[in-house]
């Protein structure tokens, strides 16, 4: 993904003020809740370009854009970029810049915190003094191995003659002898900034300055939060209006905003943003980590917090950030300590107490927000409580263009393809994907790379680059950290595993792919997607396997749950685990939920004699309220698999739950033939064997009785060879010198014969018996009718005679008495 898409997209939203993306649909009304993100117009702010000529205190501009600006050539202006950070350079006129843009190399762009695309502005600077003094010192990794003046070979002949205005804090690199040195600027007289003229005295005496204190002010900006566009507007018009433009909030009348709870997912990004906020509003930043303001001493913990506060209070304007909140404001009525009690009460005076508190913002995180006390989260306290969810599809590809921003990428990556396979990644799965992904391309070039070794040869490192074939093994190994502990591993097992069944999995692809891959298809027909479908039929005719297939085929996550572990024997506790679950699969959305052997949970309510007081009701109802309940709706798919359908509760089966009943019969006589070859499509077969007598004489078997006839003709087949092997040895050991004459024979090659089929057909045993077919099929019958199904209704046509439909009141008629099949 070249940079250059970037810039060009950035460069059109920064000069078109983004207001058509704003436009809500079917209202001609501006979407204003992003506002504080967009750009606002002014002839001087320019979108940067790469510099012609590589000189460090000079700038270009058009020449249309300098007379706009009233700015002439070899004037000094002052360049505002990103984190508040400023420099000064020279203006020059050039007729190949571009007007929107202006151009400058890479020395000034680093000194402005800003890369190509983003956007600069320039400000007349009148007032700028010869200096007196500079203090210049150079950094220790840019010097090692130099010996010698560095005044005479480096400075003096970049700052002869040439009146560059510098700016304390800046970095500039000089070429001479051979390489070049990098120096930072550490104090100016006068302050600030000023240009070097050739009366200007230059000290460069004093220690180098070590690389790791400069990268620390290469912190985290809103550039590298990707992924919550409209949460970022939010915090940042809670934050940076009070601390910067305190008279908005004085001339409206209102109080300006006090405190943000940040909850969400953990790895959402949570402390990022409150890094990247600090980082940028240049505010003092105060970070109290929860646990840590505890203390053993009575009293001492409280005041930990006051002295936090106050600290805050003198350093105005001014953030407090707790992370993980919970930990030290639980709920009061929960808490056995009365410890925790008075550190709450304490947080809760001093965040709105009696006393005013001037420019603090209170900002929290967790990723428990119900666990905090109800005290903290009212206006005045908690004013805003921003969720930070599980980014959407461009959140995930914002998130993966940042983090891929310094690795090597091969031509042909396609981040879109990736963000799209990660249904239900935060930020920290992706940051794992991203280095799982460079890790694999160093594990292929391992072979050339020598651990013993002080260097790593230059052609090696310059043929490693990441590509598709690397972030597709990643996603393979790494999967969403909220899905870590119900994760499955998915099943290699694709649609072509399964013989036969054709209609069933058409109707699977319907219920689960198409909402996740078409779901514009549903928005134009106006409907969601139907939810769940049941699985039942005879045992052993593929109904886990067709979810095992599901699972892989299809993009959402899997869990798969087994009944009977959700029930345990603490009273309460099978509800949580079903709510749980649930919970898992909506953060971690579109999921699919496969419970096997449903039976065991959603037996019929009332039937439950001396089961733990009635668990197994209240598990079913927790399942039936969580499957169509009162909650937000999001892409969870619900399949669930059983051979007794006649014992499950009827609430269960109704459209909007379990919608699309499935009944699994057991194979015709194609679909055995189907199963034959998929389940043998690996293993070498001799040719003279005929599927067709095989099909025909294993009617009525279901596809694992069909599974065990080829298992054990394999078993026979491999014993055969073994044997064969076994006896060859014993020959060679007996006459070693008849080894020269068996190399003309032929080796018989391992297959499984008719021999090994015949000999396997003894032992076959159907497991369904006939009258439990008949079961199944008068249940599936019974349903239709029960349910209406077959009525053939029409709609009256004018050209056509209307008939009264006989068949239709018959379909509707409920059963007298619907037996129990297994009675």
């Amino acid at each position: 993904m070249a940079p250059k898409e970037e810039v060009e997209v950035k460069q059109e939203a920064g000069n078109e003020g983004e207001t058509s993306s704003q436009q809500t649909p079917g209202k001609g009304k501006k979407d204003v809740s992003t506002a504080i993100m967009d750009r606002k117009k002014s002839p001087n702010r320019l979108v940067v370009d790469e510099a012609i000529n590589d000189e460090n205190s000079v700038i270009s501009l058009h020449p249309k854009t300098m007379e706009e600006l009233e700015l002439f050539r070899g004037d000094t202006v002052l360049l505002k970029g990103k984190k508040r950070r400023d420099t000064v350079c020279i203006v020059l006129a050039d007729d190949s810049c571009e007007e929107p843009k202006i151009r400058m190399n890479k020395v000034v762009r680093k000194n402005l915190r800003v890369r190509l695309g983003d956007v600069v502005s320039v400000h007349q600077c009148t007032d700028v003094k010869y200096g007196k003094r500079v203090h210049i010192l150079p950094i220790d990794d840019t010097i090692e191995g130099i010996t010698g003046n560095l005044f005479e070979t480096y400075l003096k002949p970049y700052f002869m003659e040439a009146y560059r205005p510098v700016r304390k804090g800046d970095l500039f690199l000089v070429r001479g002898g051979m390489r070049s040195v990098e120096f930072k600027v550490i104090e100016t007289d006068p302050a600030e900034y000023c240009i070097v003229a050739p009366d200007t005295e230059i000290f460069c005496e004093g220690e180098p300055v070590s690389r790791e204190d400069e990268e620390r002010l290469d912190d985290v900006g809103y550039d590298d939060v990707g992924g919550f566009r409209k949460q970022l507007a939010q915090i940042r018009e809670l934050v940076e209006l009070p601390l910067r433009h305190p008279q908005l909030f004085a001339t409206i009348g209102v109080k300006p905003p006090k405190g943000i709870l940040l909850y969400g997912p953990p790895g959402s990004g949570k402390t990022l943003i409150a890094r990247a906020v600090a980082n940028e509003t240049g505010a003092f930043f105060f970070l109290i980590n929860g646990p840590e303001i505890m203390s053993k001493l009575a009293g001492e913990s409280e005041s930990n917090l006051r002295k936090a506060f106050e600290e805050a209070e003198k350093n105005s304007p001014s953030i407090i950030f707790i992370d993980e909140i919970d930990s030290i404001a639980p709920k009061r009525e929960k808490t056995q300590g009365e410890v925790e009690r008075r550190i709450v009460s304490q947080l809760l005076t001093l965040m709105d107490g009696m006393k005013k508190r001037s420019h603090i913002i209170v900002m929290g995180a967790t990723n428990r927000p119900n666990s905090i006390d109800p005290a903290l989260r009212r206006f005045g306290r908690f004013d805003r409580e921003i969720d930070i969810g599980v980014p959407d599809e461009v959140g995930r590809l914002e998130i993966i263009r940042i983090h891929t921003r310094n690795m090597k990428l091969g031509d042909e990556v396609d981040l879109e393809k990736v963000s799209k396979n990660t249904h239900g990644f935060v930020g920290s799965d992706l940051a794992a994907l991203c280095t799982e992904a460079a890790l694999q391309c160093i594990r292929e070039k391992m072979d050339l790379i020598d651990l013993e070794d002080e260097t790593i040869d230059a052609e090696v490192l310059d043929k490693m680059y990441v590509t598709n074939e690397h972030f597709e093994h990643a996603l393979g190994t790494s999967n969403p950290s909220a899905l870590r502990e119900t994760v499955v591993e998915v099943p290699n097992i694709t649609w072509d595993d399964i013989g036969g069944l054709e209609p069933v999995k058409r109707e699977l692809q319907e219920v689960v792919q198409y909402p996740v891959e078409h779901p514009e298809k549903f928005e134009k027909f106006g409907m969601s997607p139907s939810k769940g479908v049941l699985f039942y039929g005879p045992p052993g005719c593929g109904k886990t396997l067709l979810a095992k297939a599901i699972a892989s085929e299809c993009q959402a996550n899997f869990i798969s749950i087994k009944g009977p572990e959700l029930l345990t024997m603490w009273f309460g506790e099978s509800e949580a685990n079903v709510r749980e679950i649930f919970d898992k699969a909506r953060q971690s959305a579109p999921c699919v939920l496969f419970f096997d052997e449903l039976d065991s949970i959603a037996t019929q309510r009332g039937s439950s004699l001396g089961d733990a007081g009635g668990a197994g009701d209240r598990v079913l109802n927790q399942l039936l309220t969580e499957m169509d309940g009162m909650n937000a709706k999001k892409t969870v798919f619900i399949i669930g698999a059983t051979n007794r359908p006649d014992i499950i509760d009827s609430a269960l089966l109704r459209p909007g739950r379990l919608d699309q009943l499935i009944y699994i019969p057991l194979p015709d006589e194609g679909s055995r033939k189907q199963i034959f070859k998929s389940v043998l499509r690996k293993s070498p077969v001799a040719p003279d064997v005929d599927f067709d007598t095989l099909t025909k004489h294993t009617h009525g078997f279901s596809g694992a009785d069909i599974t065990e006839i080829c298992q054990r003709s394999c078993k026979y087949a491999i014993r055969e060879s073994i044997e064969r092997d076994i006896e060859k040895e014993k020959q060679m050991a007996e006459n070693p010198d008849a080894m020269d004459q068996d190399d003309g024979e032929e080796e018989v090659p391992g297959m499984i014969t008719k021999a090994h089929f015949e000999e396997a057909m003894k032992f076959a045993r159907r497991s369904v018996s006939d009258a439990d077919i008949r079961r199944y099929q008068t249940f599936a019958q019974n349903l239709q009718q029960s349910r209406g199904f077959g009525s053939d209704f029409r709609f009256p046509d004018s050209s056509r005679p209307r008939t009264a439909n006989t068949n239709n009141n018959a379909a509707f008629t409920p059963e007298e008495d619907e037996d129990d099949l297994y009675n």
